[in-house]
């Protein structure tokens, strides 16, 4: 080998030595891709697509680490195509005009096409993710998107129906244990060629605290690997130094993403299906990832009116009351307390009659528009309006038998007497069903006297 042959090779070394461990053991071939397997698996469309060389524009959602870039990688390695990488959080559509004119060139120069990966492309807004479409339709380059959010909510209609959009799966410890393991034998991208030694329960450990991210556990086992004790002729990763990079780790959390708002619909769906257990693990999953305790207080507020209702109406006053010592106290005392009342209303009678009744009150409101208050419901304090007959015929129900003015109206003279609140056969409600079917009975009593 020449004097340069051999420089320019060190400096190729140097060069990937500096790079973090999770870029260079980025997969290349299919086989040493982990997880997916619903989407790489033998017939599976992805995999067909990378092994027909058939490329179209995508979208790639899911949480982070799980491979979307890699992927578009490799579907542009396997079709030839020239890769451009750009980010939503740096990029403008000054980087997608320069992308263009890369594109449009390495085509008419090589006839080569263009793979165009954008990440975090939610990030872009409606006018940026515009600026993509004539381009995508006329093949100047194929789009590969990735995003952590859901593409329904933050991409252009216009943009998801010329992308397929391909759901990625957090990795499971099993693949995670896969990959960590590559990476300490892989020597030419890996730690292969260090004497490392870091027993199986403590890959395990790693594998684990990772939370499906892949990225995560490499960047784990990098940090071990640079901080192991020589030993014998090794360099041990031990228990207490993997107990030191864990520490204060805390499980896959996004306080603004789409895990986040899937946590909190888990919570609720488990108080609402009188699943005390599941209630409390989702509630410590929120805490454990950072959550503020007080939205939580605040959506305990919110199912303790939507789904218990009357039917326990001492639900609310326990999530008022776990709120207000969440606020007075702090942490952790706080949390138990509004564990407290997640675990109450778990087991507390549900019903959604008033949460019901609300809505359909809500929609005649929009139905009839702004009808006027009957003049006997209507207040008079001064002379002029009992010259005009405000208040006039108005029953004082206090001053009625048993306290209530039978058949009485209270709705608008312009739209039907409507029935919103139907009361469900649990807790308190059935003794509220019992009462309004009296009163109805009375009514009833009072219009056929009439």
């Amino acid at each position: 080998m020449s004097n340069t042959a051999a420089k320019r090779d060190n400096i190729a070394r140097a060069a990937a030595a500096t790079q973090p461990l999770a870029d260079r053991m980025r997969p290349q071939r299919l086989e040493d891709f982990a997880g997916q397997t619903h989407l790489l698996g033998p017939g599976k469309p992805l995999r067909l697509a990378i092994q027909s060389d058939r490329l179209h524009s995508m979208i790639f959602w899911g949480p982070p680490g799980t491979g979307k870039t890699t992927l578009a990688r490799m579907l542009a390695s396997r079709a030839n195509a020239q890769f451009i990488s750009i980010s939503a959080v740096l990029a403008g559509v000054k980087d997608v005009r320069a992308a263009v004119d890369s594109a449009r060139q390495v085509l008419q120069d090589k006839g080569q096409g263009t793979v165009l990966f954008v990440d975090e492309v939610h990030r872009f807004n409606k006018a940026q993710q515009d600026a993509f479409l004539p381009f995508v339709e006329d093949g100047t380059f194929v789009l590969i998107g990735a995003t952590t959010e859901n593409p329904s909510f933050e991409l252009n209609s216009a943009l998801l129906s010329r992308a397929r959009v391909y759901v990625l799966k957090r990795l499971e410890a099993t693949d995670i244990r896969a990959v960590i393991d590559r990476a300490l034998t892989d020597k030419t991208h890996g730690l292969g060629d260090r004497p490392l030694e870091i027993a199986d329960d403590l890959r395990d450990r790693l594998a684990e605290a990772a939370d499906g991210d892949a990225r995560r556990a490499l960047n784990f086992l990098e940090i071990a690997a640079d901080l192991a004790e020589p030993g014998h002729g090794r360099e041990v990763i031990g228990e207490a130094l993997v107990n030191d990079i864990l520490t204060g780790g805390v499980r896959r959390f996004d306080k603004r993403g789409e895990m986040f708002y899937d946590q909190i619909s888990a919570l609720h769906k488990a108080v609402r299906g009188s699943d005390p257990d599941a209630s409390l693990y989702w509630y410590a999953r929120m805490i454990d990832g950072g959550c503020d305790p007080l939205y939580i207080a605040r959506r305990v507020v919110r199912m303790a009116s939507e789904d218990i209702g009357n039917a326990d109406p001492r639900a609310l006053e326990l999530a008022l009351s776990a709120w207000d010592v969440q606020e007075r106290l702090g942490s952790p005392e706080g949390e138990l307390a509004i564990a407290q009342a997640v675990v109450y209303m778990a087991c507390a009678a549900k019903s959604n009659a008033v949460y019901t009744a609300f809505g359909a009150a809500k929609a005649d409101v929009q139905k009839y528009g702004s009808l006027d208050v009957p003049l006997h419901l209507r207040n008079a304090p001064t002379r002029l309006m009992k010259e005009l007959d405000y208040g006039k015929g108005y029953r004082y129900a206090h001053n009625e038998a048993a306290g209530y003015a039978a058949g009485e109206r209270y709705f608008p003279d312009d739209m039907p007497v409507n029935r919103y609140y139907h009361p469900v056969p649990r807790g308190l409600e059935i003794k509220i069903a019992e009462k309004l079917a009296q009163l109805r009975q009375l009514d009833r009593q009072k219009k056929t006297g009439d």
